[in-house]
């Protein structure tokens, strides 16, 4: 039987395409990305939950980590493999949670950066209620924060803008800043990106404008990944008074 590696989809992606399985007799599979345009590796990384360092050392892609459209790269650990047999195929729809408990956050707040300065301070991205909130289970993993259309989205923390577009399919117009050798957090469903890729932002400053997600509801869906993996946003965000 032909072992098929389970694929490690971002919790709000509707839908990935491109996506090609390569079987190894004996060996189970070794799971591809073909790169579209727009993409980053740091964008892939981030669909498939894992450091952009780890898809770097896997395919031999030494810093500045450019990636270009049409590359295959393979987005899972393994050895060797065959590409006489490629099959496509697209990743299954994930539908967003329902609303549950909302509470109201503040506008301005943050907290002093940890000693360890992998671990940057962290302030709210903007103001308004939290929605859904970080489960694992329930594929949701960050959190949704509901507000004004167009009201202000602002860098949770200093850093590195490494991805700003609209390549990654039900996340509408995304950012994604990378903050340290651990941490990165990612902006979604905004009206209006201020910000370009390869542009550094400091904590507060103003990124993009608050859109709407897929029930049409002006949201902002907010993650932070630590060395690749999803974490939950209030452990990091400075206490609800």
């Amino acid at each position: 039987m032909v072992a098929v590696m389970p694929l490690s989809f971002w919790g709000r992606l509707r839908s990935v395409a491109w996506l090609c399985v390569v079987f190894l007799p004996g060996c189970g599979g070794h799971v591809y990305h073909v790169v579209e345009p727009g993409e980053t590796l740091y964008s892939i990384g981030w669909v498939y939950g894992h450091d952009y360092r780890d898809l770097a050392r896997w395919n031999g892609i030494s810093e500045p980590y450019v990636v270009h459209s049409g590359q295959r790269l393979r987005v899972a650990p393994g050895g060797a493999v065959r590409a006489d047999k490629v099959e496509v195929v697209t990743a299954p729809v994930v539908q967003p949670e329902k609303p549950v408990v909302k509470k109201r956050i503040p506008a301005q707040v943050s907290v002093k950066s940890s000693a360890d300065n992998r671990n940057p301070g962290w302030q709210w991205p903007t103001q308004g209620r939290v929605l859904n909130y970080f489960s694992s289970s329930k594929l949701n993993k960050g959190i949704d924060i509901e507000g004004e259309l167009r009201q202000a989205i602002v860098a949770a923390a200093s850093g590195k803008v490494v991805y700003s577009g609209t390549g990654l399919v039900g996340m509408g117009r995304l950012i994604i800043i990378n903050h340290s050798s651990q941490y990165l957090s990612a902006y979604a469903h905004n009206d209006e990106i201020l910000v370009k890729e390869g542009q550094w932002v400091k904590k507060g400053e103003l990124i993009a404008r608050m859109g709407r997600g897929s029930d049409d509801q002006a949201i902002l869906h907010f993650e932070i990944r630590r060395e690749g993996k999803p974490v939950d946003p209030l452990k990091f965000l400075p206490g609800i008074k």
